[in-house]
């Protein structure tokens, strides 16, 4: 009796994850769709790819001045309307609002333009060395959008972790950064570490950071009462392909900012 007990619940269990499993599927192959169209009716891309770039020995650079003016302000715009910002707080680690890719693809068409722009995408292959494409539409992390806005919200010192065969690379985007700090800026400010050495980055709007998440530890400060700060994050990857394993711990770690759906990606 116990064993028939045990086995139609471990039935109903797969039957349950493979139901969910399966309409994320579709759900994926929808966003997909959407995504190509947007990119076909609403290109934006970088002001000028052919720009001189900043070396990357060490596997950190600061592009000035990613998108002209207007396209700035488009992705701008649509970054301050987003109101689905889901809140995380892993204590003593991190602090903070993320809206995920699937959202941003209902809602944002230019972020997710310049995102998928092979002007973006060309920019950032000549500056690491390797052509790069944007990494899968189920990982939430893809494409997203974090607030820093609550006093205290911050993410402590970490890697970018791989989840894929190849190179890995984070890009954050500020789009608004205001505060009480120099220059008018929030205390939310980024620190990378760079061999032994420990510096600041700046982060003003329209500036592009450029990062191999996996090799460059990186934090950001806690930011004070009545400051802002919206930053784009971007990841590519030179080959998007990934093992059982690596899939199973990108959902595990996205549960912590996207919630329990993140295991049926």
């Amino acid at each position: 009796m116990l064993f028939e007990v045990a086995l139609g619940t471990g039935a109903a269990v797969a039957g349950g994850y493979a139901y969910a499993r399966g309409k994320r599927n579709r759900l994926y192959r929808s966003l997909a769709d959407r995504t190509a169209g947007i990119v076909r009716e609403r290109p934006i891309g970088v002001a000028d790819e052919s720009r001189a770039l900043p070396g990357f020995d060490r596997r950190f650079a600061i592009i000035q001045d990613l998108l002209d003016a207007a396209s700035f302000t488009a992705i701008r715009d649509e970054a301050d309307r987003l109101v689905a910002a889901e809140r995380s707080y892993v204590p003593t680690h991190k602090q903070g609002g993320t809206v995920a890719y699937e959202t941003l693809i209902a809602s944002a068409p230019a972020i997710v333009s310049l995102y998928h722009s092979a002007s973006l995408q060309g920019l950032v292959s000549r500056l690491v060395g390797e052509k790069v494409v944007p990494t899968p539409i189920y990982d939430q992390s893809s494409l997203s959008v974090l607030f820093y806005e609550k006093p205290g919200d911050h993410i402590g010192w970490h890697f970018d972790h791989n989840f894929y065969r190849g190179r890995h690379f984070t890009l954050l985007l500020p789009l608004v950064n205001q505060g009480h700090a120099e220059g008018g800026l929030s205390h939310a400010q980024l620190m990378v570490k760079l061999g032994e050495e420990e510096r600041p980055a700046p982060t003003p709007p329209n500036i592009l950071v450029v990062f191999e998440g996996a090799q460059v530890r990186h934090k950001v400060a806690p930011i004070a009462e009545n400051e802002r700060r919206v930053v784009l994050s971007m990841t590519y990857c030179t080959d998007p392909s990934a093992s059982l394993a690596q899939g199973a711990a990108r959902r595990i770690k996205d549960t912590a900012f996207f919630g329990i759906r993140a295991l049926w990606t």
